[in-house]
């Protein structure tokens, strides 16, 4: 036995197996048909599952000759596949293509053009030509309608070969073709080529063309229809009788099964509307455009969210579409959450004083949804109504106070916050809800929510016995709030001091004292000291600034300006009416090629080798910018002229060096009424350097009023003197500008700090 295996050992563990490429050559080479057929299917199989099969180029080539069209069509698919990374084999099959467009048989006669121009290697444009111009003028409309096609393909290679021989020309006689097939690829080809044509002339369609076009309309198939409607859509009408004219023509495709055709026919209609004079006419269009886009929303999620996209945009031209059918937009409960939306927003498009209490019933029910974002939008759907549609606020109202009691965090935020623009749209009118809202003070989390009743709260606070408390509730946690809070408890308290003096004079004091020392925003910071400023300056006007009514607010139906909306109408079926974006903003004008690439890199390059240039020419002895930050009050950056230094300030009273004095709280009105005007915040002239705000960042006081020294008479304002907020006595005499003779850090921005 052991000799046996010795002597068979090469037999049995030999390699013999050179590999399935090797079998696939030896196939390809044989003499029978039927083994090569089958050899050139596993190619191609093999070429579609991603195996590099193109050591095989040789071989597939030989077998291009052959009356077998279906092995023919296989073997050009592998030609098309392959050409680029074999340029030199391919002029091997040249002549089969050639003598493949004399072919009696049409389909390879087509074939074999189409292979052709899909065959993207520069040596076989000198051999394209004279097929292609053959096959142009062929007695058989496939072959003609595939060579048309081959035209803009070789315009896309070379355009001015296609330009010398003719195709162009050829190719505009084409669109007069008695074949609607033949007119559809020919205005397709055309309009490619018009697209990245230099002069913009190539297809520049006129009265005769359009007549063809429409004539061929009917008989295309939905892609011809599609590319008709298309370049319609560019063509100008001469008068109204003519517009009219091509929208009755154009108004069956509405009924077609295929909604690319049904919006692209909407979109010519739509533009064609601008130049019908007949109101009656117009109306009639915009019935029968209607039942089509209700039909595109039986069709699946990604379609329906086109069409409503498209729809929003229609309505925001002709709001007076689909004004009947606003229950085709109510959600489903299996809607896509983006489809959710896009009806939602129609809804309150289509919303009026007829079809209000349906609308309102169906918002009401999607916020007890579990998808939290929907019924926040839902929420905020009706605060819209409520704004848009004055009959129906009262209705919108009472909905909002039934989702509040239910009790639901979010619901019950999302209310409030609505509700604050019900009373910016409606001052006045639903104050008996104000107790409700304030019951669920604890419940709220969320900035938005708070800012919205603390606004409530301070625009109210002279209708609300416990406003001071309230708000003391939130200042419990100011310092931790949100800026958005913080402003509105700053305003909130500004609000309740001048509409109830007595009892917020210590909150308004400590707010304001917090918010100009503890808060490092500088939006809220900058907000305390406006308000202490004008608090301690005129009081009368600060109540005229804080406490002036507010425009009213209101919702606008149509979120596009007129200009954009003319644009995005021109292009309904396409992207542009998805994003409401004109096409230059996400196409960039085709500036995404790799050449667009590499020469805005050698841009940013050259940018970047510039700004580099321009530091080290600075840091080599050039002069050092001025700095702006002394300036800054001042809004002079290049200014020559020196800063101002911080005028002194006058007082009255003698200086308190030791900080405020918080025992002459001047906000008790009750107790200095019958005496001298008061300092309401005492020595808080000393904080942080302010000197009354009158030296702040250096910025010079432009005041010259003088004030006597004498005890000031009784007065009757409720407010005391206020005069004396922010620690001055005496407004500060204006003062000379003078050289700057110290360094810049002394006229830091605000001198505060």
């Amino acid at each position: 036995m052991a000799d046996f295996i010795k002597q068979n050992a090469g037999r049995f563990f030999a390699n013999n197996k050179k590999g399935e490429n090797a079998e696939l050559l030896a196939d390809l080479n044989s003499e029978y048909r039927d083994r090569r057929k089958d050899a050139v299917k596993r190619v191609i199989a093999n070429m579609t599952v991603g195996k590099d099969v193109s050591s095989l180029f040789p071989q597939v080539v030989k077998n291009m000759q052959t009356e077998d069209l279906e092995m023919k069509k296989l073997v050009y698919l592998y030609l098309m596949n392959y050409a680029k990374s074999n340029p030199d084999l391919v002029i091997l099959a040249v002549n089969t293509f050639v003598k493949d467009t004399d072919h009696v048989n049409p389909l390879i006669r087509a074939l074999a053009i189409r292979t052709m121009g899909c065959i993207r290697v520069d040596k076989i444009l000198d051999h394209i030509c004279e097929p292609l111009r053959k096959c142009l003028q062929d007695d058989n409309p496939y072959v003609r309608k595939t060579a048309a096609i081959g035209v803009a393909k070789l315009w896309d290679l070379d355009q001015e070969r296609a330009l010398e021989n003719g195709f162009v020309t050829i190719l505009q006689e084409l669109v007069s073709d008695s074949n609607p097939m033949v007119v559809a690829n020919a205005v397709t080809a055309l309009a490619e080529m018009q697209e990245s044509s230099v002069s913009k002339d190539i297809f520049v369609v006129n009265v005769a063309i359009m007549n063809k076009m429409l004539a061929a309309l009917n008989e295309c198939t939905e892609w011809g229809q599609i590319a008709i409607l298309t370049s319609l859509a560019d063509y100008r009408p001469l008068d109204s009788k003519e517009a009219e004219n091509v929208c009755e023509r154009v108004v069956p495709r509405l009924q077609h099964a295929n909604g690319s055709v049904v919006l692209s026919a909407i979109r010519v209609i739509m533009i064609f509307m601008r130049y019908i004079r007949s109101e009656d006419f117009i109306k009639g269009l915009i019935k029968k455009m209607s039942p089509p886009l209700v039909t595109l929303l039986a069709s699946a999620p990604e379609v329906q969210y086109v069409s409503l996209r498209n729809i929003n945009l229609i309505l925001q031209k002709r709001p007076d579409i689909l004004q009947n059918d606003v229950r085709v937009f109510f959600c489903k409960y299996n809607d896509p959450p983006y489809v959710k939306r896009e009806k939602l927003e129609i809804m309150i498009k289509l919303c009026n004083d007829k079809n209000i209490e349906q609308i309102l019933s169906e918002l009401k029910e999607y916020a007890s949804e579990v998808d939290v974002d929907f019924v926040r939008k839902a929420v905020r759907a009706i605060g819209r109504c409520a704004i848009m549609i004055d009959e129906a606020s009262e209705r919108c109202v009472n909905v909002l106070l039934d989702l509040i009691n239910t009790k639901v965090n979010y619901v019950v935020q999302e209310a409030i916050i609505v509700i604050k623009d019900i009373f910016r749209k409606y001052p006045k009118r639903y104050e008996a809800i104000i107790p409700t809202l304030c019951q669920n003070l604890d419940s709220l989390d969320e900035p938005e929510a708070k800012g919205s009743l603390i606004w409530i709260i301070g625009e109210y606070a002279e209708r609300i016995e416990n406003a001071d408390e309230l708000i003391e509730n939130f200042l419990e946690t100011f310092l931790e709030e949100n800026s958005q809070v913080q402003l509105q408890l700053l305003t909130a308290t500004v609000k309740l001091f001048l509409k109830k003096p007595a009892q917020s004079q210590e909150i308004v004091h400590r707010v304001l004292q917090t918010a100009t020392n503890e808060i490092d925003n500088p939006d809220t910071r900058d907000r305390a000291y406006v308000y202490w400023r004008l608090l301690s300056t005129d009081p009368q006007a600060a109540k005229a600034v804080v406490l002036s009514d507010k425009p009213p607010i209101s919702v606008e139906t149509r979120t596009i300006s007129p200009a954009l909306m003319d644009e995005l109408i021109n292009n309904i079926s396409t992207l542009a009416s998805v994003y409401h974006k004109p096409p230059k903003a996400f196409m960039g004008n085709r500036a995404f090629s790799a050449d667009a690439v590499k020469k805005a890199a050698a841009a940013d390059a050259r940018d970047e080798e510039q700004i580099i240039g321009d530091a080290v020419l600075d840091a080599s002895g050039a002069p050092a910018p001025k700095n702006a930050m002394a300036d800054l009050l001042d809004l002079d950056f290049g200014s020559s002229e020196p800063a101002y230094t911080s005028p002194p300030v006058s007082s009255s009273k003698p200086a308190n060096n030791n900080g405020p004095n918080y025992s002459a709280d001047l906000f008790d009105m009750s107790s200095d009424m019958s005496g001298s005007s008061s300092n309401v915040f005492g020595g808080m002239g000393g904080m942080g350097g302010m000197g009354g705000m009158g030296g702040m960042g250096g910025m010079q006081q432009q005041q010259t009023q003088h004030q006597q020294q004498a005890p000031t008479p009784v007065r009757n304002d409720p407010f005391g003197d206020l005069g004396g907020l922010g620690g001055f006595g005496q407004p500060p005499q204006q003062q000379q500008p003078t050289q700057p003779t110290q360094s810049s850090a002394e006229n830091d921005l605000l001198g505060l700090f």
